[in-house]
């Protein structure tokens, strides 16, 4: 016999819509913070960058973007902490198209889907890269 808890007066299709509302919140979260195009991305290539503690809140807080596996942890961080204003300054559109094959699959599900959503042309490296 299993059991499967319930809140008192709550049926099982609630649940399923309290996660759909919750799950559209949270990518809407992320769509929120987007560029309005890849070309607002000018961060640096080269060279140590700090991230503020409002970004890197956990962890490491400075990287060196000639160390591909810094550079690819500071890219992750930005997308999944950094606010609308700190995208532009941290992410380079050149680098992030480059990136974007491997960097999809560090990512979130959700952080992923919004981005190509955005921008088929990550969508479309992926693709290509496959």
């Amino acid at each position: 016999m299993s059991f499967s808890p319930q809140l008192p007066g709550t049926a099982v299709s609630d649940l399923s819509g309290a996660v759909a509302e919750d799950l559209a919140l949270y990518r809407e979260k992320f769509r929120r913070r987007l560029p309005e195009s890849l070309e607002e991305l000018r961060g640096p290539t080269q060279g140590i960058v700090q991230l503020p503690l409002h970004v890197a809140w956990s962890g490491m807080t400075s990287y060196d973007l000639g160390k591909p596996r810094q550079r690819m942890g500071l890219y992750r961080t930005v997308l999944h902490e950094g606010l609308r204003d700190d995208l532009p300054q941290f992410l380079n559109r050149d680098l992030l198209l480059q990136m974007w094959p491997v960097l999809r699959t560090l990512v979130g599900r959700t952080v992923r889907t919004v981005w190509e959503e955005a921008f088929p042309q990550l969508a479309a490296r992926s693709r290509a890269a496959a």
